[in-house]
């Protein structure tokens, strides 16, 4: 499996993270500065924008990345061999104490479920 160095973001998932220069600095009518100004502010803030992005994933990003990596192989691998495994001895161990409740429960309650229905399917509705 190759990297897809075009589209970084194939699922979306970070498509909140996006801003531009016109998602953050705005000026309404009425109040505009210089347009130069307002050129320059836009050049600098992606510059900056850009800059420092490229800079804290060139010293950060590898390792963060790797971080990273360890914490869901250590998610993976307590799935298969803890989690799904335990859950499964559970299930096993638990179905003598499901068969023995539902038997419990069928014989000291469906009586009383029984005779309440039928005292109840008496009573009818006026309209």
């Amino acid at each position: 499996m190759s990297v897809d160095l075009l589209n970084r973001d194939p699922n979306c998932i970070n498509s909140h993270v996006q801003c531009a220069f016109e998602d953050v600095l705005a000026e309404p009518d009425g109040v505009r500065s210089i347009d130069c100004v307002w050129r320059l502010a836009y050049a600098s803030f992606e510059c900056w924008k850009g800059c420092c992005y490229k800079m804290t994933t060139l010293f950060c990003g590898v390792c963060i990345a790797s971080c990273w990596g360890c914490e869901f192989a250590y998610i993976a691998f307590n799935h298969v061999w803890s989690f799904t495994p335990g859950l499964k001895a559970l299930e096993i161990n638990c179905s003598y104490f499901k068969r023995y409740w539902r038997l419990m429960l069928g014989c000291c309650m469906d009586p009383c479920c029984e005779s309440c229905s039928i005292i109840f399917s008496s009573f009818k509705r006026d309209r």
